[in-house]
């Protein structure tokens, strides 16, 4: 069951992913759950809105926030469908987020592990309990689809 449930708010946020490469930003996607409710979902906005922390993950904690009206989003799960960068993750950290879920690993700026582990860093006073690979193959595919559309 809570395979299931993973899958489909994973799905909702490639739905998000797929908004961002329409509009020609890195396709992530960012949904956060809590009690079993949406509170949060966002695309990456960085060139629409010229604001270079305008990560899925930034709008959608955000959002969740104003849903919660309190900056804590204890007992919630956040799904990206690409490993948070340091930022992502600290912001996450910072706002107690329980649980992340995420499709794709960065290797490049994936701080959960790819590059480096700030989500379990055990010099912090928080750690984010982490699941890695649901639905990889359509976030991969998604996000293959704009790099290869930017080497044309």
């Amino acid at each position: 069951m809570a395979k299931l449930l993973d899958e489909q708010f994973m799905r909702e946020a490639l739905r998000e992913a797929t908004k961002a490469l329409e509009a020609g930003e890195l396709p992530s996607g960012a949904v956060i759950v809590h009690a079993g409710k949406m509170i949060g979902r966002a695309h990456t906005q960085v060139r629409l809105l010229k604001d270079p922390t305008a990560h899925a993950v930034m709008i959608a904690l955000t959002q969740a926030a104003t849903a919660l009206e309190s900056p804590l989003l204890r007992k919630t799960v956040l799904y990206a469908t690409i490993e948070p960068c340091a930022m992502c993750v600290g912001a996450m950290l910072a706002a107690q987020v329980d649980h992340l879920i995420f499709g794709t690993p960065d290797a490049r700026h994936g701080a959960c592990g790819s590059v480096v582990n700030l989500a379990g860093n055990e010099r912090l006073n928080r750690r984010l309990e982490i699941t890695r690979g649901v639905l990889a193959k359509e976030c991969e595919e998604v996000l293959q689809d704009y790099v290869d559309g930017h080497k044309r």
